[in-house]
């Protein structure tokens, strides 16, 4: 319904807005602006482009909650239907299963016949603000949002938390692009290594963990100079990442388009 859709519209642009805009400016190492890859009025071009996304995202993710409100998924009110264990279990598998979901999405949205039409937009931005956490293709949102939905159609969940970590992963898209490394975890997928992720492409597709990475053999460990701030702003180490850049990228862009 229309008013459904406003609602959802509202709440979706209100915490992106607001999330990405606290983290850009109390977070973000704005000096990452001044790499040779960032793009002029680069964090105007994420608003916009996240602007043209939203909409269309939304109207896709309808019948999810349609359903949901109807009844047919596996949300449930009572907090002692499966016991307080449940619920910390709950978000485990939440977490395990939407993880695994988003690397084969995101991981198949890199082959050849799927990139230049879905994900390419994405990639536009190779050093990350926080904007660019909702700045795609609008099927590329949507195809990355489908395993969050779709959890609570497999597997019971209580409301509040499946409402909690709904918001959870909206946080998490935008501290992986805020370019404030304050995670170095082997096993949590952070800001550092999406960067990687946007500075060499085809690694690193996981979204919360480097555990499907490393099963899969797509993990790339990130470089010391990604987590000291002083090494990642110098202007040898922004050249060298823009020259490796230079070299590679014609090459994945040729294999992606074929």
């Amino acid at each position: 319904s229309l008013s459904l859709f406003v609602f959802i519209y509202a709440y979706i642009v209100a915490f992106y807005l607001g999330t990405a805009g606290l983290s850009y400016r109390f977070i973000y190492d704005k000096k990452q602006e001044q790499h040779p890859k960032f793009l002029p009025q680069q964090r105007f071009l994420e608003i916009a482009c996240a602007s043209r996304a939203l909409p269309q995202i939304t109207l896709m993710t309808i019948p999810w909650i349609l359903g949901q409100l109807h009844g047919y998924s596996r949300v449930y009110k009572d907090w002692n239907q499966y016991g307080v264990a449940y619920l910390f279990v709950s978000a485990a598998m939440f977490i395990l299963f939407t993880d695994f979901c988003i690397y084969w999405v995101h991981r198949l949205e890199h082959h050849p016949l799927v990139y230049a039409r879905c994900h390419k937009l994405h990639h536009k931005w190779i050093v990350c603000t926080p904007y660019a956490s909702h700045a795609f293709h609008p099927m590329d949102g949507y195809l990355q949002s489908v395993p969050y939905h779709l959890a609570v159609y497999l597997f019971p969940m209580h409301e509040y938390v499946y409402l909690a970590l709904f918001a959870f992963v909206n946080v998490w898209s935008v501290m992986i692009h805020d370019g404030e490394y304050v995670s170095n975890n082997p096993v949590v997928n952070g800001a550092a290594h999406h960067t990687v992720h946007h500075l060499y492409f085809n690694y690193n597709y996981g979204q919360f963990t480097t555990l499907f990475d490393r099963m899969f053999n797509t993990y790339r460990e990130p470089t010391l100079e990604i987590y000291d701030r002083s090494r990642r702003n110098s202007k040898t180490v922004q050249a060298a990442q823009a020259s490796d850049i230079d070299t590679a990228l014609p090459s994945l862009e040729s294999k992606k388009h074929n």
